[in-house]
């Protein structure tokens, strides 16, 4: 046999064994699924003792848990314009995106700024253990609380 000959012959079988190669990976690749796992949208927090008068931002979540008395409700910390994380306003007056400068009123309605719509409610209820849990997945109106 000739080298020239033995080389052809070489490359092609390479190139038919690289094509079942990887046409074996991509039918096994198809086979594991393309799942997210994202998170549930419920928060479970502490118990009602644990938030002090006022509103408590948790970072990790972007959700002020806002308490007054016995009456717990949760506001979005995601600005409506691009995402930022809007800042409570001393004295409790609304809220303040340091990114573009929207400004939202102590109900999350856009006081001014850039910001397409208002800052959205989440429901708050009690789970049978005694925590909070705030539920991001449904949407309520500013003046719905839960009174424990």
């Amino acid at each position: 046999m000739l080298r020239r000959n033995f080389l052809a012959l070489t490359v092609g079988w390479g190139a038919i064994l690289s094509a079942f190669v990887s046409t074996a990976v991509a039918a096994v690749r198809f086979l594991v699924p393309n799942v997210l796992y994202e998170p549930s949208g419920r928060l479970r927090l502490g118990t009602p003792d644990d938030f002090p008068d006022g509103a408590t931002f948790l970072d990790e979540e972007r959700v002020y848990v806002l308490r007054k008395g016995n009456t717990f409700r949760a506001v979005s910390g995601v600005c409506t314009h691009l995402g930022c994380t809007v800042n409570r306003l001393a004295a409790g007056q609304g809220y303040f995106c340091p990114c573009h400068g929207s400004e939202f009123g102590n109900d999350g309605r856009v006081i001014s700024g850039p910001a397409p719509r208002a800052l959205p409610w989440f429901a708050v209820s009690l789970a049978r253990d005694g925590r909070i849990v705030v539920d991001m997945r449904r949407r309520v109106e500013a003046d719905d609380y839960l009174v424990v």
